[in-house]
């Protein structure tokens, strides 16, 4: 049974930068689409960015532009650089995988099988 990690939350500024990390054990994560997301207080879970096997990645539009998602096969680590962060983007993310091999990955929350603690990221503005 894969099991994640998250790590790099904390405090920042409007504006500010942050990069989670996700580190994966029990399994190597090329074989894994990797997803993260987030809840904020009060808000139901959203999917905000993930990548697949194939290295084919999808973004929610609120962070389009902002967010980076990638992966180190090498390290087993699943990564989220966020720049330009908001207020809005207070929440916290959780990393998750899904087994299988392929072009695309999905930000359906359903479709992940295996979750991690998560970490808080919080934006003061």
């Amino acid at each position: 049974q894969v099991q994640l990690v998250e790590s790099g939350g904390g405090s920042v500024q409007s504006g500010g930068s942050l990069t989670l990390s996700c580190a994966v054990s029990g399994d190597t994560v090329a074989s894994y689409a990797l997803g993260w997301f987030r809840q904020a207080p009060g808000k139901e879970r959203e999917g905000v960015a993930c990548i697949a096997s194939g290295d084919g990645t999808n973004y929610a539009d609120s962070v389009k532009g902002r967010f980076t998602v990638s992966r180190d096969n090498a390290k087993n680590t699943l990564y989220l650089q966020m720049n330009s962060l908001q207020a809005e983007d207070t929440a916290m993310y959780s990393c998750a995988a899904r087994r299988g091999r392929g072009p695309y990955c999905t930000l359906f929350q359903t479709a992940y099988n295996t979750w991690g603690q998560g970490t808080q990221v919080t934006v003061s503005s």
